[in-house]
């Protein structure tokens, strides 16, 4: 019993000790240009394409709960490593590798060597929410980069579109995120699109959802798999390219998209919590930007661990 408590407590302390390590200055003398290096990318991309805002918010999260923030989904499959990219929860589904790529090689002008990628994916998410109309918050940095990943935990950690809400909770609380972090950050959804294999189910099956939208969406996602799968529709349907609360109300309307979504606000133990981001855009805006720091927490490599990847694809 005493050997448990000192290996908690040593866990605990290796943990903490880790995310500390984190501060917004960490590279304020070895990459003073950095943030302002990096927006103007991330500006570039979302001007030519809305929907990569959302994309590049989502590559943050799909990243850190999957051995943490340590940017082993960039990773590319070789002969001999498997990535995350071909991950159910990744595959034909995550996207904007190419702009973290565009990004890296402007750093790297900038600062050769100093920044990793998973830096860059923290950096880079927070700036997408910010030019859709989302909060502001400082980015803890100083996280260096994965030799390794790990298929299995893409599989395993990330919940899927089907997920219940007892499933939700509990994915999340793996990763350390309380049922109020879930929430505020499944508020994320307040953009981007999923693809009909991700809500066909629900727009059929379901019967928490109004039937306005349902009809809506079966027009453009026909009933049978393998039919129409990569079609896409908005997961919010009314500001699908402005990151605000709207999120929250089309739940209180049972018009979330993914099964999901609506489980939030379903009966169950987080309809307050949407209630409450419904009625509160300042609340939201708030509570989003504390779990994103929190998430950015998640088990970051430090120190001499793992390296600065040169290439954000591949180890060095």
């Amino acid at each position: 019993m005493a050997a448990a408590y000192v290996s908690v407590v040593l866990l605990l302390s290796v943990l903490g000790s880790a995310s500390a390590q984190l501060s917004t200055g960490f590279y304020s003398s070895s990459c003073p240009n950095l943030l302002s290096t990096v927006k103007p990318v991330v500006q570039s991309a979302i001007s030519s394409e809305k929907r990569m805002g959302a994309s590049l918010l989502r590559l943050f999260f799909h990243d850190c709960f999957v051995n943490g923030c340590d940017a082993s989904l960039l990773l590319d499959d070789t002969s001999n490593f498997t990535g995350e990219k071909t991950a159910t929860p990744n595959q034909n589904s995550v996207r904007g590798f190419d702009v973290i790529d565009k990004i890296k090689t402007a750093v790297e002008k900038a600062c050769p060597g100093v920044v990793s990628c998973a830096d860059i994916l923290a950096i880079t998410a927070r700036d997408a929410v910010v030019i859709l109309g989302g909060p502001n918050w400082d980015v803890k940095l100083g996280r260096r980069d994965a030799k390794t990943a790990s298929l299995s935990g893409a599989n395993n950690n990330i919940p899927p579109p089907s997920s219940s809400l007892s499933n939700l909770i509990s994915k999340f609380s793996a990763q350390g995120l309380s049922r109020q972090e879930m929430v505020a950050l499944a508020g994320a959804h307040t953009i981007g699109q999923a693809r009909c294999i991700s809500f066909r189910s629900r727009i059929y099956n379901d019967t928490n959802i109004d039937s306005s939208l349902a009809t809506a969406r079966q027009s453009n996602c026909p009933s049978t798999s393998g039919s129409g799968d990569g079609n896409l529709a908005p997961l919010d349907l009314q500001t699908p390219t402005t990151f605000d609360n709207d999120y929250f109300k089309n739940l209180v309307n049972l018009k979330g998209l993914l099964h999901s979504d609506q489980q939030l606000f379903s009966n169950g133990s987080t309809d307050s919590l949407v209630k409450t981001y419904s009625a509160s855009p300042s609340k939201f805006a708030s509570d989003f930007a504390a779990a994103m720091i929190k998430m950015g927490d998640i088990s970051p490599l430090t120190g001499s661990q793992g390296e600065i990847r040169n290439d954000c694809r591949k180890v060095n």
